[in-house]
């Protein structure tokens, strides 16, 4: 079943062979590539801390979102990246700043490293 993709003008570009999101064909799920926190004016990572850099991660997140109809009321399924656990609670803080209850299903995992130096990376699944 072949695929459809979505790119966002208002997300980064991908550092990578892989699109911004892609959903089968006769499907509502969308699933979305990871994003870092990109500033998709610069192409570059922003400074600031976990938090700074979760808020920039998900507003990247709804750019993509936006580009194929949807939000982040939308999302389903959310698996969150960090390069140390010690950012769990200030991701926690910014994440509940930006998603509204119910709160979509999560998985958070601490990771060895994530590109560009990044502490957070998160990818979605989206019901469009």
């Amino acid at each position: 079943m072949p695929r459809s993709v979505v790119h966002s003008p208002d997300a980064p570009a991908a550092i990578g062979p892989y699109s911004h999101a892609a959903a089968p064909s006769g499907h509502h799920a969308l699933y979305l590539s990871g994003q870092t926190p990109i500033d998709p004016a610069t192409g570059l990572l922003i400074d600031g801390d976990v938090g700074v850099q979760t808020r920039q991660v998900f507003a990247n997140l709804e750019a993509v979102l936006q580009s194929a109809g949807g939000s982040l009321a939308d999302v389903v399924k959310i698996n969150v990246y960090l390069t140390s656990m010690t950012d769990f609670v200030a991701m926690n803080e910014a994440y509940a700043q930006v998603l509204q209850e119910p709160f979509p299903a999560r998985t958070t995992v601490a990771v060895a490293g994530l590109p560009l130096g990044a502490r957070v990376e998160i990818e979605v699944v989206a019901s469009i």
